[in-house]
């Protein structure tokens, strides 16, 4: 129950309304002496505080050990020098709060969420589950069972595991064609001490930054902030060189993932997307939504509501500090497969070749204008939006000039976005189905390549 209306106060939390011109709130910037930057964000409407923690602790660190850093972003939670797990679970769960940790491709993070009330508590919990982490081997092999067991179970939803067959494809030779799970091979041999070694080398104060946003003083919040971690030390960051990955794609590839009990066949089609800091994203994301960001999209529209192939469909953008992708994803009944994705690829002609109307054009752009604002209604977004302005390199004029961007969308635009970031040739494509039964026809796409979906292997 109190979970329930800890969730309702954070829901309810509006820092901003959806006006026109959205702005970000206010926010303080303070870096201590050992490198850790922290972000406060006063927001009264709700005694409620969210906490957003960030470590350059990505999967793209893993090496050969694919799986690592998703695992040691787990261990943090499994017991400190002062709590045990279960204290820790008992605790959190006694005030009704949340505590979350997790790894993604670029960084990892603890998250929480609690009452202005059990602050001190809950700041207590932040500082051991941050600093002090014990890497229980017992509690972590426990853990690593149940991901070993997860990870087999996600070989049965295609839906699940395409996007990892997708970026291996795309980054064969760059860290974010490595699984952020891992795989059941990867995973078996790694260790508490290997979470541990992983934890002293990424988990450093120099490349880290917490966000609070909520009901606070902020003069009171920093000092004991500064208190608390202001006396953490760790190792310097390791500079890691990295050049961006190549994605001018020379050919058409068709990589064919088989499922011998597949009835359906879930595919992703498409080809180099943008970086995170792209100047462009803002008409990117515009045009994008008419193609297929939203339920009316012309991809929906042609594969779900006129033709009845799919029960959805959609394109997207992932994007990552060096790179990203573009693809158009949906699934249909095997004997659908090549008409669902002839009608996908004549959907993304017509963008190409036929264009947009201004009508169609300002639909869009009254749907992104309006969807923008409540994305940053709660203080979670917005604290996680403050930790992704540390580690991607932006600021606030991102959010404070959003709004006026979409507005200064034309056709003229319009025209150079979709020529230059929405790919037509040499696509790539990924599908997973029943391949005796659609090998022959999909050949037509592209260089054929075939994996099975029971290997260990991306």
């Amino acid at each position: 129950m109190k979970h329930i209306f800890l969730s309702l106060f954070t829901l309810f939390s509006l820092v901003a309304h959806a006006q026109h011109h959205f702005k970000l709130p206010s926010y303080e910037t303070v870096v201590l002496k050992n490198g850790l930057t922290i972000f406060l964000m006063e927001q009264h409407e709700v005694p409620v505080i969210h906490a957003s923690f960030t470590f350059d602790a990505g999967s793209m660190h893993d090496g050969s050990n694919s799986g690592l850093a998703n695992l040691t972003a787990d261990a943090l939670l499994l017991g400190t020098k002062k709590f045990s797990k279960t204290e820790l679970d008992d605790q959190v769960d006694y005030v009704g709060a949340t505590l979350r940790s997790t790894a993604g491709k670029e960084s990892a993070g603890i998250t929480a969420t609690f009452a202005k009330k059990d602050q001190d508590l809950m700041l207590e919990i932040l500082k051991e589950v941050s600093m002090f982490p014990t890497f229980d081997s017992i509690e972590f092999n426990k853990n690593k069972e149940r991901t070993l067991l997860n990870l087999q179970q996600l070989r049965e939803s295609p839906r699940s595991v395409i996007a990892n067959y997708y970026n291996a494809l795309l980054f064969p030779n760059f860290p974010y064609g490595a699984p952020r799970e891992g795989t059941p091979l990867s995973v078996a041999p790694l260790s508490s001490e290997m979470a541990q070694t992983f934890y002293k080398q990424f988990y450093t104060t120099d490349r880290a930054a917490l966000a609070l946003v909520g009901d606070f003083d902020s003069a009171l919040m920093k000092r004991k902030l500064t208190a608390i971690f202001g006396v953490w030390k760790t190792n310097a960051a390791a500079l890691v060189k990295r050049k961006a990955p190549e994605l001018d794609f020379k050919e058409s590839r068709v990589l064919l993932i088989n499922k011998e009990d597949a009835r359906e066949t879930t595919f992703l089609i498409g080809g180099k997307g943008i970086d995170y800091n792209s100047p462009d994203y803002v008409p990117v994301m515009v045009i994008n939504t008419i193609l297929g960001g939203r339920f009316t999209s012309w991809l929906n529209d042609a594969l779900r509501v006129n033709s009845g192939l799919t029960y959805g469909a959609r394109s997207g953008f992932s994007r990552y500090k060096y790179a990203g992708t573009f693809q158009i994803s949906t699934f249909t009944k095997n004997e659908t497969t090549v008409p669902a994705i002839d009608l996908a690829l004549q959907v993304l002609d017509s963008l190409h070749q036929h264009g947009i109307t201004t009508e169609i054009l300002e639909s869009a752009k009254a749907y992104v204008k309006g969807d923008f604002p409540p994305n940053y209604e709660s203080s979670g977004s917005l604290a996680q939006l403050l930790t992704d302005m540390y580690r991607y390199g932006f600021d606030e004029n991102y959010i404070n000039t959003f709004q006026q961007k979409v507005e200064n969308i034309d056709l003229k635009q319009a025209k150079e976005i979709i020529a230059r970031y929405f790919p037509k040739d040499n696509l790539q494509f990924v599908l997973i189905g029943k391949a005796d039964e659609i090998r022959e026809q999909v050949k037509k796409y592209g260089n054929l390549l075939e994996k099975e979906i029971k290997d260990d292997h991306y």
